[in-house]
């Protein structure tokens, strides 16, 4: 991936979205504004440097600029937190050389003893590690029962974004498909400006790029998210939907890892099913039957 093209096409693409009301600018020109949302002068204004060098700055060159003006820059464009730490990691790649970016530690292809004695302990409730790349380099008994058709795959090590835009069954699996397939494309955008020279990240991106046509789409729209939170709403093919609220935690001594970990509200039928589950993982000549679902 080209650093001053992912510098040039993020700011870009944030450029294009605010509009001059929202950025509390006169709306000079009317209806025949020649450019979609600011223009290069009016960032320059809100940001408080010289068109010339914003100008520099939207061309993808980097290179040297301070943290303040990357703030206030930040702040002209009404970047959300994801949105900020991003263009602050491209700014960090553009003043790494290449041969100093590649010496990076990136997280090994499989977990520390540790790490899996943390998820064989943690037996109710489902949960995995994964990397940057989204990855799935480890998982305890109920988070592979609880996401079996990932765990299917014929690939070694599962990885979740080829799952959601290359195998048919994920749009099953996952109840707002596209919310959670934008939301991986997002995390893998953000992942590609803190490690640009990660070979594995680029083959992925290159893969899906290829082979599929959604996921190009939404590459080329520059969104980042971070992933700390949420709920996910699964078509699990045993138990059938499930409704769970999940964490993802940064593990600190192995960077670029986070374990995902998922709970059920106790009583409410996605507990019940998750119970069902665990009793499955640890007996699997028991698996339970198919439920109907209406």
């Amino acid at each position: 991936m080209n650093s001053r093209s992912e510098v040039r096409d993020f700011l870009t693409t944030r450029r294009a979205r605010l509009s001059p009301e929202r950025a509390g600018l006169p709306a000079y020109g009317g209806g025949h504004r020649r450019v979609a949302g600011l223009r290069r002068e009016e960032v320059a204004l809100l940001a408080g440097v010289s068109v010339d060098y914003y100008t520099r700055l939207e061309r993808g060159n980097l290179a040297g600029v301070s943290d303040s003006v990357l703030e206030a820059l930040a702040r002209a464009l009404q970047l959300d937190e994801a949105e900020r730490v991003h263009l602050f990691d491209l700014a960090r790649a553009a003043n790494t050389s290449a041969t100093t970016a590649r010496r990076r530690r990136r997280p090994g292809p499989t977990l520390r003893p540790g790490v899996h004695l943390l998820l064989d302990a943690m037996t109710m409730a489902p949960a995995y590690v994964r990397n940057g790349r989204l990855d799935v380099l480890g998982a305890n008994a109920l988070g592979r029962a609880v996401f079996a058709p990932l765990f299917d795959t014929a690939a070694p090590v599962p990885n979740m974004a080829r799952f959601l835009f290359l195998d048919p069954a994920a749009q099953t699996f996952y109840v707002g498909w596209e919310t959670v397939a934008a939301d991986s494309v997002a995390l893998l955008r953000a992942e590609a400006g803190r490690d640009p020279y990660d070979r594995a990240l680029t083959d992925l991106i290159g893969e899906l790029s290829t082979r599929s046509e959604v996921f190009r789409t939404w590459w080329a729209a520059h969104d980042v998210r971070l992933h700390r939170s949420g709920v996910k709403r699964l078509q699990h093919p045993v138990v059938g939907e499930l409704t769970l609220a999940y964490e993802s935690l940064e593990l600190v001594t192995d960077p670029g890892l986070r374990l995902n970990a998922y709970t059920a509200e106790p009583g409410s039928p996605a507990r019940e099913a998750l119970d069902l589950l665990a009793s499955w993982s640890t007996a699997p000549h028991e698996r339970p039957a198919r439920r109907s679902v209406e």
